[in-house]
């Protein structure tokens, strides 16, 4: 493509020592999907490792202070040009692999039976793919193991040694068919995660039901779901009633029951019933498509573990060809030089680490956490400071009307709730919704009254009985309607300072009472922070725009470290850059859109399952369902990966370096080594590809 540069954008927006995020913009018409972004930015000079979030248009990068700076960096990215398009992807398959095994298996059990004269011709033929593609990467690279083992079966041909040749070629057909494999299963399983969407979809469309391309569903569209369909839009129920299995994209098992005013999401599958859904997000724009987004980066983005393993590997490549060549010096024989090269650490090293970060995110995913990549798992496991916000979170962000005090004495304080509810019922507001359902654990008295009318920000308004009702805000009360407040300013400061939203009503011009409403703790919050410290965490904090008083009386309740409170958006995310500078490598849990800021600048972003689109967009992992005490599961399932790579580490180079000794020491023949070397790699694949189990309690 042409020198242009390919980003027309380019802002730090956020930077710690070693890593910085910027937010970018692509030149129009140039690619601009994840893996391009990881592949090409990881390739500049001094980057270790690349996170790109399309949605969000932001990439996060890690370097190494002592190749590079922020301000370099910035310069060498922004001279970018465009790229060109990735390489096809291999065959999904593996048939290439799969072949080469029957080649190598059928030479290696009939070879004997031809005459002396056409085993060469057989063997160097089977062989030749193998030794060809040792000399590209001789050429191109230089020494690694690829290269040894090419020499390896080169030194026994050459010695006409053809039973140990075809063995070496057979165990390593019989590994590389074996690695993919595994490989390909570890992608699969995070695949699946998904379900696929149909091709086609059935809209209503001037009262006629038709079938388009999926691909041309619009916002607005009446989408048609039928029972057994896979829902491809995210919308709210327009008509009909029907039970939907939610267990792809929230964890739970148990069908929900849909009907008119009900939302439903892409990837959900109808199990009964059929539904008319208005289309709110099509296409790349769905819950389903953008959980593919992450899967799809997690599957090329790497982790520093995986390049600290690759990077293992590839320096011991040298030091394996020194041992053969003094083991040729000291025995005089090829034999033994040919086993040592046979015994490289580079299979297992480089493969296990990336299987095991996979299966980890897919059992994560079964239990209802949505992990973004390996970076993403290893940061969480690395996190030594979780720090909360409060509402939404610590608290289920339900309010819940707990005072109701009339200052009118014609008003019972249950009928001070029915009045407001009368002329709240017809507003969907989190405040309107807790006073209605308080309403309805009283005698539910309700109140004849005129059309309501909504003042935006405000609150509602209407005529009971010929006298205007008001109720809303303390501004709307005191400024917008002249109702004097001061002669109940003692009960109304006191309930301010418990840290309770008030709602004002106003009748016939004074203030007929006051209704106090507080968000509740999760039940699971105190055991969550127990968890999380057996965990590893050393420290818990909470971050709140509440007051400073119902603050502390929360921390206490939840045996916190410490809190901040009268926080406004900016300060969380400055509160954050300032704890990361002191070195804590923090998990900020937050939900709202004033949490997106935190959530990116956090060592790893945990977003709740009813959080804002950009919170879970900006957030490294996501949570598929409304329990806090999947924060705990996501820290325990990345220490118990971590633990997983660190053993198979220990694992993988205890055995080669026993191997390798072994051979050296003209213990074992070639053909010894090459089973021992490449059976011991795919017992250590298979180890990884386990995943330690994820509980998922059930209320």
């Amino acid at each position: 493509m042409s020198g242009l540069p390919w980003f027309l954008r380019l802002e730090p927006v956020h930077r710690v020592p070693g890593r910085i995020r910027l937010r970018y913009a692509c030149r129009p018409g140039t690619p601009d999907d994840a893996a391009t972004l990881n592949r090409v930015v990881e390739a500049v000079a001094g980057v270790t490792s690349v996170r790109a979030s399309r949605a969000a248009r932001s990439l996060a990068v890690r370097y190494d202070p002592a190749v590079t700076d922020a301000t370099a960096l910035c310069l060498a990215l922004a001279a970018l040009p465009i790229p060109e398009p990735a390489p096809p992807a291999p065959a999904a398959e593996g048939g290439a692999g799969g072949a080469a095994l029957v080649r190598s298996l059928a030479t290696l059990a009939g070879g004997f039976l031809l005459p002396m004269p056409l085993r060469l011709p057989l063997s160097l033929a089977v062989a030749m793919p193998m030794l060809r593609e040792g000399m590209a990467i001789y050429g191109r690279e230089g020494v690694n193991s690829h290269v040894l083992e090419a020499a390896a079966v080169a030194i026994s041909l050459a010695r006409r040694d053809f039973t140990a040749a075809n063995t070496t070629v057979f165990m390593l057909a019989l590994g590389e068919y074996m690695e993919d494999s595994i490989a390909r299963r570890s992608d699969a399983l995070l695949k699946r995660l998904l379900r696929p969407s149909s091709d086609q979809v059935w809209l209503l469309r001037d009262g006629v039901e038709i079938l388009v391309p999926a691909d041309t569903v619009l916002v607005g569209d009446s989408v048609v779901i039928g029972a057994g369909t896979v829902i491809p839009v995210d919308g709210t129920v327009l008509s009909g009633e029907a039970t939907v299995n939610e267990a792809a994209m929230t964890g739970e098992s148990a069908p929900v029951v849909k009907q008119r005013g009900s939302a439903v999401l892409s990837g959900t599958l109808m199990e009964e019933g059929r539904l008319v859904v208005y289309a709110e997000h099509v296409g790349s724009h769905t819950a389903a498509a953008r959980i593919a987004d992450y899967v799809e980066q997690s599957l090329t983005a790497k982790s520093e573990a995986q390049l600290d393993a690759a990077r293992l590997a590839d320096r011991l490549v040298p030091t394996v060809l020194k041992l053969a060549g003094g083991s040729f010096l000291m025995t005089g024989d090829w034999r033994s030089a040919a086993s040592v090269l046979q015994a490289d650490y580079s299979c297992a090293l480089k493969l296990a680490t990336p299987v095991a970060f996979k299966s980890a995110m897919y059992g994560a995913g079964q239990a209802g956490i949505l992990i973004k990549g390996a970076n993403a798992l290893e940061r969480l496991a690395q996190a030594d400071t979780v720090i909360f916000d409060k509402t939404g979170t610590l608290t289920t962000g339900d309010l819940q009307v707990t005072d109701s005090i009339a200052f009118d004495p014609t008003f019972s304080p249950d009928d001070l709730i029915c009045l407001a509810a009368s002329v709240e019922e017809h507003y969907f507001h989190p405040l309107a919704m807790a006073v209605v359902n308080a309403a309805k654990e009283t005698h539910n008295r309700h109140f004849d009254h005129q059309e309501v009318k909504f003042i935006v920000a405000h609150g509602v308004a209407s005529v009971i009985d010929g006298k205007r009702i008001v109720v809303g805000s303390r501004h709307f009360i005191e400024d917008d309607e002249g109702i004097d407040t001061t002669a109940h300013r003692e009960a109304i400061d006191a309930l301010h300072r418990d840290g309770k939203t008030l709602l004002f009503i106003g009748f016939g011009g004074v203030l007929a009472g006051v209704l106090a409403l507080k968000d509740s703790v999760r039940a699971a919050s105190a055991a969550t922070i127990a968890r999380l410290r057996r965990a590893g965490v050393k420290r818990v904090l909470m971050l709140t725009g509440d007051h400073r008083d119902r603050a502390a009386e929360l921390a206490a309740e939840l045996h916190l470290d410490g809190f901040h409170a009268d926080l406004l958006p900016t300060d969380k995310a400055r509160i954050i850059e300032d704890l990361s500078r002191e070195g804590a490598r923090i998990a900020f849990v937050g939900d709202g859109i004033n949490d997106a800021p935190a959530l990116a600048g956090a060592h790893v972003g945990i977003a709740m399952q009813k959080g804002a689109d950009i919170a879970r967009l900006t957030a490294d992992v996501a949570l598929l369902e409304d329990r806090i005490e999947r924060v705990a599961d996501a820290k325990e399932t990345a220490n118990a990966a971590m633990a997983l790579i660190a053993r198979n580490y220990r694992l993988t180079v205890g055995l080669n370096s026993a191997i390798l000794g072994a051979a050296a020491l003209g213990l074992l023949s070639p053909v010894g080594t090459a089973v021992l070397h490449n059976g011991t790699t795919i017992g250590i694949l298979l180890n990884a590809l386990r995943r330690a189990p994820v509980a998922v309690p059930r209320a």
